[in-house]
């Protein structure tokens, strides 16, 4: 199989969570799709519990154990894969047990590793606890920094937030606001462009992407008199973007940036700080946002959600997020699979 034509590794995520009854969810309706069958995917979890989770809810969704990724091309018709991920203690939906952490973290491990090893096309990542993490060793603000690490990547991680109407980057990602105004520095911005601008080419399909980067304050600071981070920090970054080539423009006012006019004129946002981009593009489609960690050797994508223990096992979770990312991870793959291939024969 080529890169293109292997499943999909879905992880645990937080067990506690919505994490395993969206995945039920996205199998079960895998035959009510858009305009193609939804891609193979199989589980990196704990078959008990996911069987249990499903007769807890009322699901017909069976599951089945396997022993290898490739066996999910044959179990997908008929049941919901599982490369089974043991978890050593018992799972109440909503409550969380950091006895189980250890297994959340090997599900994501050995996810990345099926991909590396060319058993897996892409990782799809269930939202994970990280308070629950902690105890288990886990040191990172979040999946983003921690998939960057396994990937042995020493700049920093972009996590890219994509929905059918927007894409937008933020530069600084898990910080205090006041915090995030400090650590903006030009040399992130410059890298944020740049990987953004080659994700979209390789696994976007875009082949001159299209970007334009915010401002920091209002009216982009209105020429250094509410603020002056534009004129020192963020212009110096779009200059040298420009000099690289690039279709950039910036720094732009926030607020004028993500109408429907402003938003045809780009491919992706850079943005200073978490809220700003997050904010228009949850207001924009809260369900099917996606997360995409750019710039990894593999692709990786995930829910735009947290792990919503507030409604875990009650089976009224909304899986559109994750099944956009089950689509867009395929997709990416696919489009990386025939970048790689054009590159290799240039």
């Amino acid at each position: 199989m080529t890169g293109a034509e292997l499943p999909l590794a879905v992880t645990m995520g937080e067990p506690a969570g919505v994490g395993g009854e969206i995945s039920l969810m996205a199998w079960r309706d895998r035959d009510k799709t858009q305009d193609r069958p939804m891609p193979p995917f199989f589980m990196l979890d704990d078959p008990g519990r996911l069987a249990a989770l499903a007769d807890r809810i009322g699901f017909d969704a069976p599951v089945r154990e396997i022993s290898a990724p490739e066996d999910a091309w044959d179990v997908f018709r008929d049941a919901l894969p599982v490369l089974p991920v043991k978890l050593p203690a018992e799972v109440e939906p909503g409550t969380l047990n950091p006895a189980n952490g250890a297994a959340v973290i090997q599900s994501i491990d050995r996810a990345v590793e099926l991909v590396y090893d060319g058993r897996a096309a892409a990782v799809v990542t269930n939202p994970i606890h990280k308070a629950a993490l902690y105890a288990a060793g886990f040191k990172h603000p979040g999946h983003t920094e921690y998939l960057a690490e396994l990937a042995g990547i020493d700049t920093a991680p972009i996590m890219l937030l994509a929905c059918p109407q927007l894409r937008v980057v933020p530069v600084t990602i898990h910080l205090a606001l006041a915090e995030a105004i400090i650590a903006l520095k030009t040399e992130d911005i410059i890298h944020a462009g740049r990987v953004t601008a080659a994700t979209l080419t390789s696994d976007f399909g875009i082949d001159r992407p299209r970007l334009v980067v915010s401002g920091l304050n209002p009216h982009a600071g209105e020429a250094g008199h509410m603020g002056d981070e534009e004129i020192r920090i963020i212009a110096p970054a779009v200059e040298q973007l420009k000099s690289d080539g690039m279709d950039v423009r910036g720094p732009a006012a926030a607020d004028t940036m993500f109408h429907e006019r402003a938003r045809a004129t780009y491919d992706a946002a850079i943005c200073m700080y978490h809220d700003q981009a997050l904010i228009p593009i949850k207001t924009i489609d809260f369900d099917g946002g996606v997360n995409v960690t750019a710039g990894l050797p593999f692709i990786r994508a995930s829910p735009d959600h947290g792990t919503a223990l507030d409604i875990a096992g009650a089976g009224t979770a909304n899986p559109d997020s994750l099944i956009a990312a089950l689509r867009l991870a395929d997709d990416m793959a696919r489009r990386r699979a025939d970048f790689n291939a054009r590159r290799a024969i240039a």
